[in-house]
């Protein structure tokens, strides 16, 4: 994987006209931004290109319009809160099909150091299928191209990969180069011991991370949902826990690869157990904790118990690299987050290079307040699981080698 990728520390974009994909997926709520990360996240490669002089475009798509304009999902709020955050007025180009009179006029009439925002690129079917015809409209409001959305990475988008084919310039943001630079590293090149921690679910989800990760780390541990499947597999009764039965074959497979490899699997030692799933999902329920081969045929394992979260965290703590990809049990419900936060407070407490996948993971350490402990939490969920999978990001792979 090529990772020594241009960045926009390597251009100079005096007078020049800039296009930035940005991550600007932000959650609304009756047109209000109810979480900011996202912009923030965006702000030192926006406010780099406006201090070198350059004219700034930006674009991102924002929720699924599914290719029609859809009012509730314009990129108005940002652009008015983006204007805030930067103190400099961020003009927004209201087009339904983004590239439009008003864009165009925008642009034409930018000074150095000045910032416009264009509508939802999913307002356009084709943004999603890579068409040609919206990648060269793209293409042809800008001199540069610079991309720091990771979120989308791993999609092949007009508004990511083919605006590249039609400019020459095409460079990583500051967001773009951090993660590439912390998962990249991580996958390729560790400092060692590595411990991988995989949580969520669901096994499938994680079938190539899983098999990737054991020839890359030194430990890997399986919490969550998916951990069911792998005790199944070892022939232990799980009782009404989650499982997927055509996936037991696969976690056999693993779990002789680990062995064969000289790699520690750890898998659950115990488990939170209930009658059934909470509903709604944060409501009190009644657990009872039991060893991971004792599960009562008629109860279900919802979280990981303490044995197993000591011996993770035991684990986590001898590590100098960890990547820690989806939550030990329900962790939307409290009494349930016990094996999520004992893993989180154990990587806060660490020295080591703590990197949290995208997703739940990012959302739980965020919740749970050890959000600033980490070394890197990813902005990209889809993105980061397939970065750890060892798949080539397009995204990445479209801007301009060193």
């Amino acid at each position: 994987m090529s990772l020594n990728k241009k960045t926009v520390d390597d251009i100079n974009v005096k007078g020049k006209r800039v296009l930035v994909r940005c991550d600007f997926n932000v959650p609304l709520k009756d047109g209000k931004i109810t979480d900011e990360n996202r912009l923030v996240a965006a702000l030192p490669t926006i406010k780099k290109l406006l201090a070198d002089g350059g004219k700034v475009i930006l674009c991102s798509h924002l929720g699924k319009p599914k290719g029609e304009p859809k009012p509730e999902l314009s990129l108005a709020p940002v652009a008015a809160r983006l204007s805030e955050l930067l103190g400099q007025e961020v003009k927004f180009a209201a087009d339904p099909e983004v590239v439009g009179a008003n864009a165009k006029a925008a642009v034409a009439d930018m000074k150095d150091g000045e910032c416009i925002l264009l509508e939802n690129t999913r307002y356009r079917a084709e943004e999603t299928k890579n068409g040609e015809e919206f990648s060269k409209e793209l293409a042809s409001l800008c001199d540069v191209f610079v991309n720091d959305a990771f979120g989308t990475a791993h999609r092949a988008h007009c508004s990511n990969v083919g605006v590249t084919q039609f400019v020459d310039t095409c460079v990583v943001g500051y967001l773009m180069e951090k993660e590439i630079a912390f998962l990249g590293n991580a996958v390729e090149n560790p400092v060692r011991p590595f411990v991988a921690i995989l949580g969520g679910a669901k096994v499938a989800d994680k079938l190539n991370v899983i098999s990737n990760l054991l020839e890359k780390c030194d430990t890997l541990i399986i919490g969550g949902g998916m951990a069911f499947t792998f005790l199944k597999a070892q022939g232990k009764e799980v009782g009404k826990s989650l499982v997927d039965d055509t996936k037991l074959d696969y976690c056999k497979e693993m779990i002789a690869k680990a062995e064969k490899l000289g790699k520690k699997l750890l898998l659950p030692a115990d488990a939170a157990v209930a009658e059934s799933f909470p509903n709604p999902i944060d409501a009190a329920i009644d657990v009872k904790m039991v060893s991971a081969d004792e599960i009562p045929a008629d109860m279900m394992g919802l979280d990981i118990g303490p044995k197993s979260a000591e011996l993770y965290a035991e684990a986590a703590k001898t590590a100098k690299t960890v990547v820690w990809n989806g939550p030990m049990g329900v962790f939307e419900n409290p009494t349930l987050a016990a094996g999520t936060i004992a893993v989180a407070k154990a990587l806060a407490e660490t020295d080591a290079t703590t990197i949290i996948g995208g997703g739940d993971s990012a959302a739980a350490v965020n919740q749970l307040g050890f959000g600033d402990k980490m070394s890197h939490i990813s902005t990209g969920g889809g993105a980061s699981l397939e970065f750890l999978e060892g798949k080539e990001l397009p995204g990445v792979a479209a801007a301009n080698d060193k």
